[in-house]
């Protein structure tokens, strides 16, 4: 491989691709804003933590020293986004009849699992909001005279006093934040809590004493929070969902300035990061893709239909992260059928030790693999490349496994992790076992061996009627599925 390139990225302050500049020198600092841990998460909130880990991985491979921080809401959101509605956190507490901290807790081990199915990467830190109140109610404190001002439901910023208000958001007019719903005595109708007060005669299951009162932080002031303590301002970038970038990160950065006593946002840097990066939304045309539908898609209803979790992850690698991708069971289904297929291949080096991956062949390919993720992470055209080394031919296999190890570890598909038994499509439902469609098939064979085409249909028959397809014309070799 020739000398890499330099990493470029799409700062979504700017509006523009951005050669990655850290802050300090060798050193990759990154925030992303992490679930709110009152439900299961969907897969299109999966879809940002992918992305995240797909960045963190290219930093790694970049050679920067990564500190990748994930926070957990567990207090403070609120049902709207904006400064309106209930806790969510104190809602599905309050339906579940459970105490809030059970609610947080089983949540996010459900999230966790999720992390791990799909191969994401542990980050350095996982914050915990409710940990961080005193720092919060610090915070507060520290900008409170400045940039604050009381009302009864609690204490609200004023972004009047801050420059380039909603720069992120490109929201320039009080129409541009139509999500805000009006609370009676705010100045501005983009003002928005940063604590919130316990009502009269209400006790909260989350609450804390503060100079305005016994209540809960607001949500944007927990990542400001946490984002600083934990990476120090300014930090390199800041990640989440494209939901984020009209209210909530607009409402982080305006806590920044204040907290930071900066400027303009002309220099990205006063944000308090110096790159913000948001991907785009996984649609499904069934709108099954919102809690509020009762039923969604969430990551183990897939594993319950008998899909392994990193199709999914392929899913999510073959569209440019800003792009919005759309979900749908025929483009799982074919994500897997890629999967399978470079895992196949993968296999043929099962057994040989990586040495160098710098075999003459694979030089264009490393290269055009490098390009791809230097140029704002293009995973669609990684993949290709992938596919490239995997199918070249009169390679010195210690080459070819080192370059595929190197390519994969950015990637995170785990092609020497698996086998292609892990990748048969098996329902949870299914009531035949492995071991009895293994006996049938060997069965099928022997008759197929004798000419005995009878018997032969009739175990094929058999097998049908119990939910197992024989895909004989299969030319990636699979024998069975459960469908």
């Amino acid at each position: 491989m020739t000398d890499a390139q330099s990493l470029t990225l799409f700062n979504s302050l700017t509006r523009q691709l951005e050669p990655f500049q850290p802050v300090h020198e060798g050193e990759a600092r990154v925030y992303t804003c992490g679930p709110t841990v009152y439900n299961y998460p969907h897969i299109g909130n999966m879809r940002a933590y992918v992305f995240a880990d797909v960045l963190g991985r290219t930093l790694s491979y970049k050679g920067y020293k990564l500190t990748h921080v994930i926070n957990i809401t567990d207090v403070g959101h609120l049902t709207d986004d904006a400064d309106a509605g209930e806790d969510k956190m104190e809602k599905m507490a309050a339906e579940r009849a459970q105490s809030i901290w059970d609610i947080a807790r089983h949540y996010t081990e459900a999230y966790w699992a999720d992390i791990k199915a799909l191969n994401i990467r542990e980050p350095a830190k996982w914050s915990i909001a409710t940990d961080y109140v005193p720092q919060m109610i610090d915070f507060a404190k520290s900008i409170a005279d400045k940039h604050c001002y009381e009302l009864d439901s609690g204490l609200y910023f004023d972004v009047s006093t801050v420059a380039d208000y909603g720069r992120l958001a490109r929201a320039v007019t009080e129409e541009g934040e139509g999500r805000i719903e009006t609370v009676e005595g705010k100045r501005n109708a983009a003002d928005f809590a940063i604590w919130r007060k316990t009502p009269p005669g209400e006790k909260r299951q989350m609450e804390w004493d503060s100079p305005w009162g016994k209540g809960a932080p607001g949500w944007h002031l927990e990542c400001s929070v946490m984002s600083g303590d934990l990476l120090g301002f300014p930090f390199d970038i800041h990640t989440g969902g494209i939901d984020h970038r009209e209210i909530h990160h607009p409402n982080e950065i305006a806590q920044n300035q204040a907290f930071c006593c900066t400027n303009g946002l002309d220099v990205p840097a006063n944000s308090g990061a110096r790159v913000w990066m948001h991907n785009n939304f996984l649609v499904e045309r069934s709108g099954k893709m919102s809690k509020s539908s009762g039923e969604f898609l969430r990551l183990q209803l897939l594993i319950d239909k008998g899909y392994h979790p990193l199709a999914y992850r392929m899913m999510c690698l073959q569209a440019h992260y800003r792009s919005e991708l759309e979900f749908s069971w025929e483009g799982l289904g074919a994500a897997l059928t890629r999967l399978k297929r470079m895992l196949m291949a993968a296999e043929r080096l099962a057994d040989v030790e990586a040495g160098e991956a710098c075999h003459q062949k694979l030089a264009p390919m490393l290269d055009a693999f490098d390009k791809a993720m230097s140029e704002d992470l293009n995973t669609p055209v990684a993949l290709t490349a992938l596919e490239d080394v995997l199918s070249a031919k009169k390679v010195d296999p210690t080459a070819k496994r080192a370059a595929v190890e190197l390519m994969d570890g950015v990637l995170g598909l785990r092609l020497f992790g698996m086998t292609r038994a892990d990748l048969r499509i098996r329902p949870k439902a299914a009531e035949i076992a492995e071991a009895e469609i293994e006996d049938v098939l060997a069965r099928r064979k022997q008759a197929r061996a004798d000419k005995d085409f009878a018997a032969s249909d009739a175990l094929r028959d058999e097998l049908a009627v119990r939910g197992v397809e024989v895909m004989d014309g299969d030319p990636l070799g699979w024998e069975w599925k459960l469908g």
